[in-house]
């Protein structure tokens, strides 16, 4: 039987050469995806607010014979930004690659339950910051001239809610509609951009959601492949979507979520 560990060894290889940048890097989906592009031989940088976190995934990369690079940044920050990306330019000597899957959950309540700087925290990180990091990678790669690749982490819940998400599936919502006019913008220049709409995975920020674990089990219930998302299920797509397997895929919004928003009985 051929396991996930063997699979990831026999295509680690296809992005060799490559320099990645995942920012939210340090835990679940993001660190995930620093290990899976690492594997798939690219050098990696990583970006996160808390600097223990991301220095330990960045170590574990290290140690399995990888090159990374742990940069602290807050994507709510244009500085931020804009100094991450010319760190990781300035210590590799380029950028082929972005996976932009830093994001928040926020307050997670109804929407009379919510202040305007709830509103305004969530839109920050998940919109703002994937806004001002999408135009500063593009300018990067024009300035290259070698194309590059984009992809962003959305969400299950652009198509569909829960009681609470009007923040969290707004910000969303607006990157699945965002990345179709940069992909027509500059799809001429061979870059490409896509994002993951991961459905229910288990990650810390999941868990941080719920007061027992027991509340995910309507959605493992009602999720055809039985059971949750794991953050290696969406870090190995990030890797496909940067290689050129999917070099003919852009502007596009894909759903990684065991079926669960397939629409039928519940």
């Amino acid at each position: 039987m051929t396991t996930h560990a063997d699979s990831a060894h026999t295509v680690q290889k296809r992005l060799e050469g490559k320099v990645v940048l995942v920012t939210g890097g340090g835990t679940g989906i993001g660190r995930a995806a620093v290990l899976a592009y690492a594997r798939a031989g690219a050098k990696v940088a990583l970006a996160g607010r808390r600097s223990a976190e991301i220095e330990a995934a960045a170590h574990d990369v290290v140690q399995a014979g990888g090159e990374a690079l742990a940069v602290v940044a807050d994507v709510s920050r244009e500085e931020d930004i804009r100094r991450l990306i010319a760190t990781v330019s300035g210590h590799y000597g380029r950028l082929d690659v972005a996976f932009n899957n830093a994001g928040i959950l926020g307050n997670f309540a109804p929407i009379t339950q919510q202040s305007s700087a709830d509103f305004d925290e969530v839109i920050a990180i998940n919109l703002r910051g994937v806004w001002l990091s999408v135009k500063y990678q593009i300018e990067t790669f024009l300035a290259q001239g070698a194309g590059g690749a984009i992809i962003n982490t959305s969400s299950w819940l652009t198509h569909g809610a829960l009681a609470g998400s009007s923040s969290y599936s707004a910000s969303k919502g607006a990157l699945d509609a965002l990345i179709r006019a940069v992909a027509l913008e500059y799809s001429g220049h061979g870059i490409r951009i896509n994002n993951i709409n991961p459905g229910i995975i288990e990650t810390p920020m999941a868990h941080s959601s719920v007061t027992d674990a027991s509340a995910f089990a309507p959605f493992i219930a009602h999720t055809p492949a039985g059971r949750m998302g794991q953050p290696e299920d969406i870090g190995d797509v990030a890797v496909w979507l940067a290689t050129d397997e999917a070099r003919f895929i852009t502007g596009q919004s894909l759903l990684v979520d065991g079926g669960y928003t397939i629409a039928g009985s519940r």
